[in-house]
């Protein structure tokens, strides 16, 4: 019998914002991979726990929004049912700030201010116990930050980096969902459609897209090692407690 493929089912907010170098990594360990627009789709239609793996995108909404953006209501019944099953779940902004909320952490305006640009990752309160982390945090690495939104972390959620802004860039929720703050997955090309997309916003921030296209271009490439590094160590976890 001809084994069954792993899916990954991955959720995006904004088309421009997708899953850059996870999209490769995915299929080199084998998954089929479903892509679903969160705010069109169907959740009725949904199994929260079918798909091995979930992968959470960015995108420019706030989690508590449920107003303006209804879509999200259906998003986060969902994402908690799988948080509970303990299934595979990774979440990148907009996705980490979801699994935050899904859990029982909370999501609000981030009192510093945006936080956009490239910059370090401290190690977070329990980094040291998980020795795989460690490729994300020091001085020689630096991540896209690109949110105004932060968060309270769930109670028992392993507190794995933070920044010099803000105090929660990346926690783990048992070995079952990662949350990163954080952009780590862009390359330097899926950045233009960013630059693109979030015009008003880099233009209200005073942001020159030449400069940021130029440090993108020499810090993007240094991310995708380390990043799929601990990516891999994490998925190996993951599976461990399905």
């Amino acid at each position: 019998m001809p084994s069954v493929q792993k899916q990954a089912m991955i959720i995006t907010h904004v088309a421009f914002e997708g899953a850059g170098r996870l999209t490769p990594w995915l299929l080199s360990l084998g998954y089929g991979i479903r892509e679903v627009d969160a705010s069109t789709a169907d959740w009725s239609e949904i199994s929260a726990t079918a798909a091995d793996l979930w992968v959470l995108m960015g995108g420019p909404v706030g989690v508590y929004e449920t107003a303006a953006y209804p879509f999200l209501v259906h998003e986060l019944s969902a994402l908690q049912i799988r948080l509970r099953a303990c299934r595979p779940t990774l979440g990148i902004c907009l996705g980490a700030q979801l699994i935050a909320q899904a859990a029982g952490g909370r999501v609000y305006p981030g009192h510093a201010g945006a936080e956009l640009g490239w910059g370090t990752l401290l190690p977070g309160r329990d980094a040291h116990a998980f020795s795989w982390w460690t490729p994300m945090v020091g001085e020689t690495l630096q991540v896209l930050h690109w949110h105004g939104d932060t968060m309270d972390l769930p109670a028992g959620a392993h507190h794995l980096a933070a920044s010099s802004r803000y105090e929660n860039q990346a926690f783990m929720l048992g070995q079952h969902a990662l949350g990163l703050q954080f952009h780590a997955e862009v390359t330097a090309m899926d950045l233009e459609r960013w630059y693109v997309g979030h015009a008003k916003e880099l233009s209200l921030a005073g942001v020159s897209i030449p400069a940021l296209r130029e440090e993108g271009r020499e810090k993007a490439c240094l991310m995708h090692e380390p990043f799929l590094k601990i990516m891999t160590a994490w998925h190996q976890q993951a599976q461990t407690e399905v």
